[in-house]
């Protein structure tokens, strides 16, 4: 399609008014650089102000000029300058707290087996945007004049709803598997349709995905999951075969659950969406929404013609960590998320009658740093048909919540322990540290979570630690040999 032909206006007053400004800066540097040289940004931000979406600000643009003249023309602009990828022809700089990256005009070309595509530098926009993946991301804007251009039919694509592939789809994803997680992450977080030929594409190809380091994948499934959408996305990635190579665990979850002849039961992958879109979006507890049923297939049970999922939570919480492994994540967030898998059940468990002391071990046995993830996941994973049983257990959760927040204003319950310590155990029975120590420590604490000893109360503490040391014969349990460190 001819450049000329595809050119319309767009007013860059719609950019941030010191990206506006930035813009049309750089702009002037490169023409005084280079005065022949185009300019034009591109990528997402043309997109996004096409939609009128929330903008970056981060600027991408595409020019003619060569990268030393690049180079030249940001430094002349005040940026500091750093070189990115100057070999495949990109310069970046750092303007205050926008970031910018011009990269030359270009052409790929993609060696069998290899996802590194060999560059050359070319003259030419329109053959720069064909290498993109798709139309509505392979549009530029001239930030001097406000043309856009659009060879490939991106804004009408834009106004009808549609991603679809630059050129031929299959050779885009072949090019980069990952761009196969791309489609489904903009179609979920656009909610657009797939073009027939693009989605086509994206099912045949999917088996190249399995050739995508996990940790790319991981990135793009949490940009996914981070969406206003991500169930989705997650359909997406189930229907076009894609979960197969990224979370094969999770189509697995499809039609596995009903209840034979009665139809009860609801789908456990349609529930998992559900609760999905329910939570915040934090990495953490998305993860956990998406996966905190994932061992029900593994536990299901048919008995009486009645079906259970024992001990789902448990197990669910050991594949829960061996999919975020195999994802590459952080120990933490496989920590975090585990633990959220494995106690989802609990917080729908409270029950008004409830002693203070068993909220108590409720919030010391989850954790205080997870206690509001847990909550907002019980919340979301109550989607019952039934409105009375759905109001039931969201009044028990809030009721919950508030019972928390009122110990929590008398005390800091993640901080309950003993009044006595290791050091005043030693002083007060005048012996070095030993196995005696624990059972004492841990009477006490359970004392204080009961309430019926102050976290404070030492005095109170020194008189049962010497009736529990006579009890438990603890006069007989040797010191250790070693005290290389005093317990505390």
């Amino acid at each position: 399609m001819n450049c000329v032909n595809s050119v319309s206006k767009v007013s860059v007053a719609g950019l941030p008014a010191d990206v506006q400004r930035l813009a049309s800066h750089i702009a002037e540097q490169f023409a005084q650089i280079q005065p022949a040289a185009d300019l034009f940004l591109v990528g997402g931000i043309v997109r996004d102000l096409l939609l009128g979406a929330p903008l970056r600000r981060d600027l991408d643009f595409t020019t003619s000029a060569l990268p030393p003249q690049t180079e030249r023309a940001l430094h002349a602009a005040g940026g500091k300058v750093f070189k990115i990828g100057e070999k495949f022809g990109t310069i970046g700089a750092v303007f205050g707290d926008a970031q910018v990256e011009v990269t030359t005009y270009r052409a790929e070309a993609y060696v069998s087996g290899s996802r590194k595509p060999e560059v050359a530098f070319g003259h030419d926009l329109a053959a720069d945007l064909a290498r993109r993946d798709f139309t509505i991301n392979a549009m530029a804007l001239d930030p001097r004049t406000g043309e856009i251009v659009d060879p490939f039919g991106g804004q009408a694509d834009l106004s009808n709803g549609i991603l679809r592939a630059v050129g031929d789809p299959l050779a885009r994803f072949q090019e980069d598997p990952l761009r196969l997680l791309r489609a489904v992450r903009f179609a979920s977080r656009l909610w657009f349709d797939l073009d027939p030929q693009t989605a086509a594409a994206v099912s045949e190809a999917a088996a190249a995905l399995a050739t995508i380091s996990r940790e790319r994948v991981r990135d793009e499934l949490e940009k996914l999951l981070l969406g206003p959408s991500p169930s989705r996305g997650v359909r997406l990635l189930c229907d076009l075969g894609l979960a197969a190579y990224s979370l094969p665990d999770v189509p697995r979850l499809r039609g596995m659950d009903h209840e034979p002849g009665s139809g009860r039961h609801k789908d456990v992958f349609s529930h998992t969406l559900q609760v999905l879109d329910r939570t915040p979006p934090r990495l953490a507890l998305r993860w956990a929404a998406l996966l905190h049923d994932i061992a029900k297939p593994a536990t299901k049970h048919v008995e009486n013609g009645k079906v259970t999922f024992h001990g789902h939570d448990y197990k669910g919480e050991l594949m829960a960590r061996r999919i975020l492994g195999e994802l590459h994540q952080p120990s933490d967030l496989i920590e975090r998320v585990g633990r959220l898998v494995g106690l989802h059940l609990r917080a729908n468990a409270y029950e008004g009658v409830w002693t203070d002391s068993a909220v108590r071990r409720f919030v010391l046995e989850v954790g205080d740093e997870l206690i509001e993830d847990l909550l907002a996941l019980s919340r979301a994973d109550v989607t019952t048909g039934r409105v009375e049983r759905r109001q039931a257990i969201a009044r028990s959760v809030a009721e919950l919540e508030r019972r928390i927040q009122e110990l929590r204003a008398q005390e800091d319950i993640a901080r309950i322990a003993s009044p006595l310590d290791g050091a005043d155990l030693m002083q007060l029975f005048e012996r070095g540290p030993g196995p005696w120590i624990q059972p004492i420590k841990d009477h006490l604490r359970e004392l204080v979570i009961e309430g019926e000893l102050g976290a404070g109360d030492q005095a109170a503490a020194m008189a049962v630690a010497r009736r529990l040391y006579a009890e438990l014969g603890l006069a007989s349990l040797p010191d250790r040999q070693s005290a290389r460190a005093t317990p505390k």
